[in-house]
């Protein structure tokens, strides 16, 4: 499990920060998705950006703490 992150002496848990690094990557992937005009084949934009968060949050969250980079 990830531990707590020091920010300026605020405990911010582990799982936030993982969760706000999900959400840019999430943004970073729609707006790609939006340039190559790729999102017309889903109808139902709302959904697929949930689960493209759901995924990429659950992806960083096997793989980070392994690597090392949250504590």
């Amino acid at each position: 499990m990830t531990q707590d992150v020091n920010f300026w002496g605020v405990l911010i848990p582990g799982l936030v920060v993982l969760a706000a690094m999900a959400l840019v990557g999430t943004i970073a992937t729609i707006r790609l998705l939006f340039a190559t005009r790729l999102s017309r084949i889903f109808t139902y934009r709302p959904l697929i950006e949930l689960a493209l968060f759901i995924t990429i949050y659950g992806l960083l969250t096997l793989y980070l703490p392994l690597n090392g980079f949250l504590p």
